[in-house]
């Protein structure tokens, strides 16, 4: 049987014998959002638990976006532009807002990658930043975690006197779910952080798995060093197998 496999950008088809293929596990289906700008907008304006984005930013001077890398499908060219127009009209001056690469340990996302993540408009008129994650100068101390894992995150992001998130959640097979508190907890965290977090005494539980945060510790570690320099706002996603909005 032919199984196409999401591999790079286009997938890739795989040639199974039908004696070894037990089943095609896909994404279950649900409904696209019908008015995907209409339905980010009223989330930013009445958020669950938190004041509205506008009413976050207002009486501040500073903001620092945090966004996945390329290896996350987040729908960026759709999520940006309701955000950054909300934190400007409060009042913050956009050379004072900062887009920031959650690069985790991974590379940097430059040059043509960049704009494709971002879209031309913002990487053409906002200041757009790669976090790194092995550089001293990128990151500072904030403290050890309740579990003994020293924590320094991304300069930037510490001293933003408005921090938001925008990620996407889906099944991770070490934290549970991502988003959230991953952005934060790897994104832009010191690599020496992330070595201390990404070990044995974590990963080895039998509760650090797919869809688990119950729990688990992974996703409690990444929680608990979150909270001691919290996003003022999450925006996640969630995104059917055609990576639209659902």
């Amino acid at each position: 049987m032919q199984v196409r496999i999401d591999y790079g950008e286009r997938g890739l088809m795989a040639e199974i014998p039908d004696a070894n293929l037990r089943a095609v596990l896909a994404i279950r289906p649900a409904p696209r959002l019908a008015n995907p700008a209409a339905a980010i907008g009223a989330a930013l304006d009445a958020p669950i638990g938190t004041d509205s984005l506008g009413a976050l930013a207002s009486g501040r001077q500073s903001a620092c976006i945090v966004i996945c890398d390329v290896t996350r499908p987040v729908p960026n060219r759709l999520l940006l532009p309701p955000i950054v127009e909300r934190i400007e009209r409060s009042g913050i001056a956009r050379e004072s807002i900062t887009i920031l690469i959650a690069t985790g340990t991974h590379r940097p996302n430059e040059g043509d990658e960049l704009v494709a993540l971002v879209g031309p408009a913002i990487a053409r008129n906002y200041r757009v930043v790669n976090h790194l994650s092995q550089s001293p100068d990128a990151v500072r101390s904030i403290g050890v975690s309740p579990n003994g894992v020293p924590v320094a995150l991304n300069r930037i992001y510490l001293d933003a006197e408005l921090r938001v998130t925008v990620g996407l959640i889906e099944p991770h097979f070490m934290a549970g779910y991502s988003g959230g508190r991953k952005l934060v907890m790897p994104g832009v965290a010191a690599f020496s952080s992330v070595q201390r977090w990404h070990c044995p005494r974590f990963l080895e539980s039998p509760l650090a798995t797919n869809g688990v945060v119950e729990g688990n510790p992974v996703h409690a570690e990444a929680l608990a060093i979150v909270r001691m320099a919290p996003p003022h706002m999450i925006c996640d996603v969630t995104l059917d197998e055609a990576n639209e909005i659902t």
